[in-house]
C-alpha cells in the first residue's frame, strides 16, 4: 500500500480518525499483554517496526543473517510471508515457490539463507532448528507475540520517523511509540536523520545507525539514462539512491509496496526506456514479481543495509548468542 499524505502531518482528517486509531492501539496493547509466547531452544532476534510500510526491515534482517553467517553461525529467517497464500509452516524454495505462494520478501531471503514462512512463527521455530538453525531471525514480528524474543530491534526511517504520531487509520503507527519501544532492546535508525530523532531515541534505547545501499550492479549504470520503477515501502528512496550513484533517471514510476505487477504495467515502461535510449531498472524485491520474460529485459539492483558501526551490532548480538 502507499501511505496517504495525511499520515505525515497533524490535520483534520487525522484528528477525525484518531478515535479509531485509539481503539486499534488498545486492542494491540491488550493482545500483546495477554500473550503467552512459546520459547525457542535457540536465540530469537526480531527485526520489526512501529509503522505501516517499509522502513528497511527486510534488508536489516538480511544483513544480520549475513553477519551471523560470517561469524560461523547458522541463521534462519522466520516470517509471515506477506502476499503469499501458504499458511505454513513451510521452508521456502526459491526454485519451487512463487510470489503467490510465499510473498516477495521470503523469496529474496531464501536465495541466501534458510527461510520459513508461517502465520504462527512459533510453529516454524522447532522445524528451523531441526533443519540446522542455531539462531532465528524474525523479519517483522514486533507486534507478533507468539514467539519469545531474545533481542528486539525496531527499525525507524530517519526521514519519515513516526509520521504524525497517530495510530492507523489516523496515522502510520501500528501501536503507540511508547508501548512499542518499551518492548524493544535497541533502535535501528535507517538513513539520514533530518528530524534529529537519534538524540530523542537515544535517551530511551541504544541507537544503531544504518543506511540502505545499492548492490554492486549500480556500477554499470553510472552516467547512463535509466527508466526506473519500484513497488516497495518508500519507493522514492530507490530514486534517490540511483541519483546518488550517478545514474541519469529520466523517468521514475512508483508503485505500492508488494504491488502485483501485470504485463500491462511493465510493457509501457519497457517501451518508454527503448524510445529514449534508457535502461529499465528495478529492485530485487520487485524483480521476483515480474513475468519471467519481462524480468529478463530489466536491470535488477539489490538493496542492502550497511552499518555505520558494526561493533555496536556485535555488542548486542553477543548478549544473546555469545562471542
Amino acid at each position: 500500500m502507499r501511505a496517504p499524505d495525511f499520515w505525515r502531518s497533524d490535520n483534520g482528517l487525522a484528528r477525525l480518525l484518531e478515535p479509531f486509531g485509539l481503539i486499534y492501539g488498545t486492542v494491540t496493547a491488550r493482545r500483546m499483554a495477554r500473550a503467552k509466547p512459546a520459547t525457542a531452544t535457540v536465540p530469537v532476534i526480531c527485526v520489526g517496526n512501529l509503522t505501516v510500510g517499509g522502513t528497511g526491515k527486510t534488508p536489516v534482517a538480511a544483513a544480520i543473517a549475513a553477519h551471523l553467517a560470517a561469524r560461523g553461525r547458522h541463521p534462519a529467517i522466520l516470517m509471515r510471508g506477506y502476499g503469499g497464500n501458504l499458511k505454513g509452516p513451510v521452508k521456502v524454495s526459491a526454485h519451487n515457490h512463487g510470489v503467490d505462494d510465499v510473498g516477495d520478501e521470503a523469496l529474496l531471503h531464501a536465495r541466501a539463507v534458510p527461510t520459513w514462512v508461517a502465520r504462527r512463527r512459533a510453529a516454524a521455530a522447532p522445524l528451523a532448528v531441526a533443519d540446522g538453525a542455531d539462531v532465528l531471525i524474525m523479519d517483522d514480528g514486533h507486534q507478533h507475540p507468539g514467539l519469545a524474543k531474545d533481542l528486539s530491534l525496531v527499525v525507524v526511517d530517519g526521514v519519515q520517523g513516526f509520521g504524525n504520531g497517530r495510530i492507523i487509520p489516523a496515522g502510520p503507527l501500528r501501536e503507540s511509540v511508547t508501548g512499542g519501544l518499551a518492548r524493544a532492546d535497541a533502535v535501528v535508525l535507517m538513513g539520514d536523520d533530518p528530524n534529529s530523532l537519534a538524540p530523542q531515541l537515544g535517551g530511551r534505547l541504544p541507537v544503531l545507525r544504518a543506511h540502505l545501499a545499492l548492490g554492486p550492479e549500480w556500477q554499470a549504470l553510472r552516467g547512463q539514462k535509466v527508466v526506473a520503477f519500484a513497488g516497495i515501502g518508500g519507493p522514492e528512496r530507490f530514486y534517490h539512491a540511483l541519483q546518488a550513484v550517478g545514474a541519469r533517471v529520466v523517468a521514475f514510476h512508483p508503485f505500492g509496496d508488494h504491488y502485483g505487477y501485470a504485463a500491462a504495467d511493465i510493457q509501457p515502461m519497457l517501451d518508454e526506456a527503448y524510445n529514449v535510449g534508457a535502461i529499465p531498472v528495478t529492485t530485487g524485491k520487485d524483480a521476483v514479481r515480474l513475468d519471467p520474460d519481462q524480468r529478463q529485459q530489466v536491470n535488477v539492483l539489490n538493496i542492502t543495509a550497511t552499518w555505520d558501526d558494526v561493533h555496536q551490532l556485535d555488542a548486542l548480538l553477543n548478549k544473546v548468542i555469545g562471542d
